[in-house]
């Protein structure tokens, strides 16, 4: 038996709340009935409570009479509380942002339910507020992160510490949105996109923050009364170094575009230490310097270390064993990191909706080593800790140098190899098998940089999760799309096929596996061609006999869809640069133009 009533506006006063199920729960014991489930619906602009509930041992029999004396008394208890809540706060100011009214809550369920109340109503009680948006709200937010997380004085802080609360009092508005945007996800299970970049050119984050959430002029009032100006607060945020040119700035500008259409979507990159140089002119000569921007940490984001860190492999052998009738391949490596995830929210404009930035760090598998500690030799025992943190540290690492291609390298695979694990973890708590995964997934590789992730997802499922080559490769074609920025043959990435082989040998079989079967399928077409299966060719032969992988060959073979940045752009992938290719497959090529923030460039640039 359920019963379902409208009780109160959404903005409920806690106390009121907790003090309403308290009366609905009495009402229903009285009754001898236990609840054993409660839904919560608060997508509208009044929420609905409703219980379900079964007669109790020795309880009366469920009759006519004793579900109209329930219903009665739930109905005048949360009558009482909506007239007792109305005459103590007939003013009570509602959210300033329409936004922040407009949008909606997830419904929660809970399952079971005891006599009281569970721990898990409790908690969607005590968080089903939003963050009020007034201007004295403001302003307690803001104090409250300048005494509680800043640990500061009420009479001494700085202009730096006042941008720094006011960041998190704007970053707890966002991760109100940003919690309802994945419960959303999560519930409605749709499509979703995950868009790789090595770069992410974000800018600075606390005005676009304020004017997508429609409290810009809110924050700047709340700010003024305590003695500050918004604009110089905001002039002391050092930009995300996270990336140093147009691909980045393109990534930055896809993740704010999605967000606004409320597309499901999230961003995938480096969480460098080091990502952009800092400038300074000595003498009349430029001198590059580190910029290390997270000096004064990262308002913006959530460390992720204690929910979903992910092994990271290289080195090591392969080994092969018989199982069911097949080949079974056992990567084991000689070197593992670990990848530490920081979520960084990205708001959509004039929307509730929030998406995520997921950002990776890399940390060793042990932290210290305290047998060389004991022995006096002191640098060995931090040794493990300074070689996983220099694989982020720098964007672009030099490649001059053996040491630094395989740097640059590293970090490509960490990168894609974290993120793989991550979708993977996601689609499997939703789905037993793998049927609906072209369905529910899609990759966007925004250049080569991302494209081991084809490698690393041909081996996370049939490695691990046991899928034949066969039935593996038609989900990676199926959830794969490549973004080519090259422009040039000579400007295409390739890597030297003995440095993969030595940092991930079993990458390396696949990338062959994959070649063989694309060269196959050509020649069956093309014939004795060799000059044209040999640009078809993933392993290029250079006439000093070295191998290289062509990073974008494999992109394009492996993917569903190819695009370019222009029309322009596009034209000279089809003619020129992947020309054989797109011969075989014409209609996996495609073009998107480049497109502009118009709030960063044009609101921001013309206040």
């Amino acid at each position: 038996m359920g019963f379902g009533h409208a009780v109160l506006p959404r903005k409920r006063a806690r106390v009121e709340v907790q003090r309403l199920l308290r009366a609905i729960v009495a009402a229903l014991s009285e009754a001898g009935l236990d609840i054993t489930r409660a839904e919560v619906d608060s997508s509208g602009p009044l929420s609905r409570d409703r219980f379900w509930v079964r007669r109790a041992a020795g309880g009366a029999a469920l009759d006519e009479a004793l579900v109209a004396k329930v219903k009665s008394s739930v109905a005048s208890a949360v009558q009482g509380g909506a007239e007792s809540a109305a005459s103590r706060s007939p003013d009570a100011p509602l959210p300033s942002a329409p936004n922040q009214a407009r949008r909606p809550r997830p419904r929660v369920e809970h399952p079971t339910l005891p006599p009281l109340a569970s721990s898990s109503a409790l908690l969607h009680t005590l968080m089903a507020e939003y963050s009020a948006s007034d201007v004295r709200s403001i302003q307690q937010s803001i104090a409250h992160h300048v005494e509680y997380t800043l640990a500061r004085s009420r009479t001494r802080f700085s202009e730096l510490e006042a941008y720094l609360a006011t960041a998190y009092s704007v970053r707890d508005r966002l991760i109100e949105s940003w919690n309802d945007t994945q419960t959303q996800l999560r519930e409605r299970d749709p499509k979703r996109v995950y868009y790789l970049s090595m770069e992410f050119l974000l800018g600075r984050s606390l005005l676009n923050a304020l004017e997508c959430l429609g409290l810009k002029g809110a924050y700047a009032e709340a700010l003024q009364g305590m003695g500050f100006v918004l604009e110089r607060v905001a002039e002391r945020e050092r930009d995300a170094a996270l990336g140093n040119g147009g691909l980045g700035r393109l990534a930055a500008c896809f993740l704010d575009s999605m967000a606004t259409a409320r597309l499901p979507a999230w961003g995938y990159g480096i969480r460098y230490q080091y990502g952009m140089f800092r400038q300074t002119l000595v003498d009349g000569f430029q001198h590059e310097q580190p910029d290390f921007w997270l000096t004064f940490g990262n308002p913006w984001e959530l460390e992720r270390a204690a929910s979903c860190a992910y092994p990271i492999s290289f080195y090591g052998h392969v080994s092969v064993h018989e199982q069911g009738g097949r080949q079974v391949f056992s990567w084991n490596p000689g070197e593992t990191l670990t990848a530490v995830p920081y979520d960084v929210p990205i708001p959509g404009h004039d929307t509730h909706n929030v998406l995520n930035l997921r950002l990776w760090a890399a940390k060793p598998d042990r932290e210290f080593d305290l047998q060389a500690f004991n022995t006096g030799d002191y640098v060995q025992a931090i040794l493990s800790r300074q070689r996983a943190e220099t694989l982020t540290s720098v964007l672009y690492p030099d490649d001059r140098t053996y040491e630094g291609k395989e740097l640059r390298l590293k970090q490509q695979h960490f990168f894609v190899s974290a993120t793989v694990q991550d979708v993977l973890r996601r689609y499997r708590e939703a789905h037993a098998d793998w049927e609906a995964f072209g369905r529910k997934v899609a990759f966007q590789l925004n250049d080569t940089h991302p494209a081991l992730l084809v490698p690393e997802l041909m081996r996370q499922l049939m490695d691990v999760h046991g899928l034949g080559w066969t039935r593996a490769w038609e989900l990676v074609r199926a959830t794969c799309h490549f973004t080519n920025h090259g422009t040039t043959a000579s400007g295409l990435e390739k890597w030297a096929v003995d440095l993969l082989e030595r940092l991930l040998p079993r990458h390396m079989q696949i990338v062959h596996d994959v070649n063989w079967r694309a060269l196959q399928a050509a020649r069956a077409r093309l014939g004795d061609d060799w000059d044209r299966i040999r640009a078809l060719s993933i392993v290029e032969d250079d006439p000093d006999g070295h191998k290289y992988v062509r990073m974008a060959h494999l992109a394009v073979v492996a993917s569903r869809r190819v695009n370019g940045v222009a029309d322009v752009h596009s034209r000279l992938m089809r003619e020129d640069l992947f020309r054989d290719l797109c011969e075989l497959a014409p209609d996996r090529f495609a073009s998107v133009t480049n497109g502009v923030t118009p709030r960063r460039w044009l609101a921001y640039c013309n206040p």
